[in-house]
């Protein structure tokens, strides 16, 4: 399988232009506001799209399709807008949907190719292209079965087989890994991930899972009750001025919790009963005799705050920032 090049142009300063663009853009359901003034670009490569269910996430991957009329704002998607150009955007990118969209009665490779007819393919061309893209997804072998015969997993690889079918410019991938077990999951992602890092397409995923925006995607959008939370490189996003660290107290946790978050420190429970906890750059710090901050100084005023509550610490480590951290700051969690 091969990805074309990106055909987005460029900024006058050379600079990629982005892929999608979004200007105070709302959505309103009845009176619930599913978007609210969403202003966000989304750069080429591979851009999480991240939030928790019932953010707005697949409201927003619609309205760029042209699926949903917004209330107010503007769009573009390629460099075109969305309000005149809807038809030319999509015959552009492809759409792997949340929910199934198969055709029953059809088996996999005329699907895909019928997909890819739709998409402005001719028949021949289509039908070679679906015989590709099945054996890239791993569908090869079963591409002559009915689709409703497949597995929950088969049929994420075959939605994402119809999207990839006529070479889009950009993917759009929501919740992708939707119902896989272990094992199917990871091979998604690693497909997710080679289309994005080994064939360069431009790729939104929409996830409300972590791990999964984590090892594919450079960037992020944080997205939370309609609103951008936050935006940009996940590495810059995790390498704020600081340190994290991983800490265990003995008894009282949740007291100690709110002793952190008193102080202004970011802080959230894992599932492991271990605490992680922002510290930024000077806070509590002392200094050396050459009047440079001590290495450990967050972990020194995290001791200094447990005795102070007399709270003994049973585990303390430092830690990296990690995309959950960023989550949970963004969303309000820490």
């Amino acid at each position: 399988m091969h990805a074309p090049p990106s055909s987005v142009p460029a900024s006058p300063d050379g600079t990629p232009a982005p892929v999608v663009q979004c200007d105070a853009l709302s959505v309103r359901f009845g009176k619930n506001w599913a978007l609210r003034d969403v202003t966000a670009s989304f750069l080429p490569g591979a851009i999480g799209l991240l939030g928790p269910n019932g953010a707005g996430k697949s409201t927003l991957i619609k309205t760029l399709l042209g699926f949903i009329v917004p209330d107010k704002g503007r769009m573009q998607v390629l460099g075109l807008d969305v309000a005149t150009s809807p038809l030319e955007i999509r015959a552009r990118v492809g759409y792997m949907p949340e929910n199934d969209a198969h055709i029953p009665g059809m088996n996999a490779v005329s699907f895909v190719a019928y997909c890819g007819q739709l998409s402005g393919l001719p028949p021949a061309d289509a039908m070679q292209r679906a015989h590709e893209v099945l054996y890239y997804v791993g569908l090869g072998e079963a591409r002559y079965r009915n689709v409703e015969t497949y597995s929950t997993g088969m049929k994420q690889r075959i939605k994402l087989a119809q999207a990839l079918v006529h070479d889009p410019d950009l993917l759009f991938l929501d919740e992708p890994t939707n119902g896989m077990d272990p094992k199917g999951r990871d091979e998604m992602l690693e497909l997710i991930r080679d289309l994005a890092h080994n064939k360069n397409v431009n790729l939104i995923l929409s996830s409300h899972l972590l791990p999964d925006v984590e090892y594919t995607c450079d960037h992020v959008v944080v997205v939370d009750k309609g609103t951008v939370a936050t935006a940009g490189p996940i590495k810059a996003l995790k390498g704020h001025r600081g340190r994290v660290y991983e800490l265990r107290v003995k008894s009282d946790q949740d007291r100690f919790v709110q002793v952190l978050r008193a102080e202004g420190l970011d802080c959230h429970d894992t599932d492991e009963d271990v605490i992680r906890v922002f510290v930024p750059e000077g806070h509590g710090e002392t200094s050396t005799g050459e009047g440079s901050p001590t290495h450990d100084a967050g972990a020194r005023a995290l001791f200094r705050l447990a005795a102070r509550e007399g709270l003994q610490v049973r585990h303390l480590r430092p830690s990296v920032p990690t995309l959950e951290d960023v989550f949970a700051h963004a969303v309000g969690e820490a």
